[in-house]
């Protein structure tokens, strides 16, 4: 993670930047938040700030200048629906992608690196692999992703490409490594590659990895 890191902390471009922590996916449970707050300092000046959105008399006004104030925004992980969810409900899908638009950083870890992009797949029957259904995540990455799907051979990535149209890409994260998406739709892995799978017809196949530069 400290490569990963270290390359966020090199394009906020501040020496002592604020980073506001959005943990709508699990709940804004308070040891995600500190797990978090020590992985993200440790050994490097900042400020942590918790945009608190999850309960029920959250004080969504204080969130949201907290997270309009930061340099950088990072979205934590839990579960990517119920994430989009809590934003939807405290009315903060239209604030994120429009400080996205005025250039300023975000980055999340599992699950939020999912609700950065553009959808996600959920299954209305679990035990129903015909009700599987796309639903939309905050667009800021325009692209399909997951994290961490080596051990199920990216069984949920495969079924979320293989439900949009024909050509579109899915990027797997894996463990350890990160997708950096530039303003201009590039792309670079971090400390680690990056799976692709792309959907031609009814069929989803794995094509070139994107690679460490």
């Amino acid at each position: 993670m400290v490569p990963i890191l270290d390359e966020v902390f090199n394009d906020i471009g501040r020496a002592s930047p604020t980073v506001v922590y959005v943990g709508a996916a699990n709940g804004d449970n308070p040891e995600f938040f500190e797990r978090m707050d020590g992985m993200i300092r440790k050994g490097r000046q900042c400020r942590i700030l918790h945009a608190v959105l999850s309960p029920g008399n959250a004080d969504v006004k204080k969130a949201v200048d907290l997270i309009e104030s930061a340099d950088a925004v990072f979205v934590s992980g839990g579960d990517v629906e119920v994430g989009m969810q809590v934003l939807k409900e405290k009315g903060v899908t239209a604030v994120l992608p429009r400080l996205h638009e005025q250039g300023r950083l975000f980055f999340g870890v599992s699950a939020g690196s999912i609700m950065l992009a553009k959808e996600w797949v959920r299954w209305r029957d679990p035990d129903d692999d015909s009700t599987a259904e796309l639903f939309p995540c905050l667009g800021l990455a325009p692209l399909i992703c997951d994290t961490h799907g080596e051990g199920d051979d990216w069984e949920e990535l495969k079924a979320a490409v293989g439900l949009s149209p024909d050509g579109t890409p899915g990027y797997g994260i894996t463990s350890g490594a990160c997708l950096k998406v530039y303003p201009d739709g590039r792309l670079q892995a971090v400390a680690g590659h990056i799976y692709r799978y792309v959907r031609h017809g009814k069929t989803v196949t794995r094509q070139a990895d994107v690679v460490p530069m």
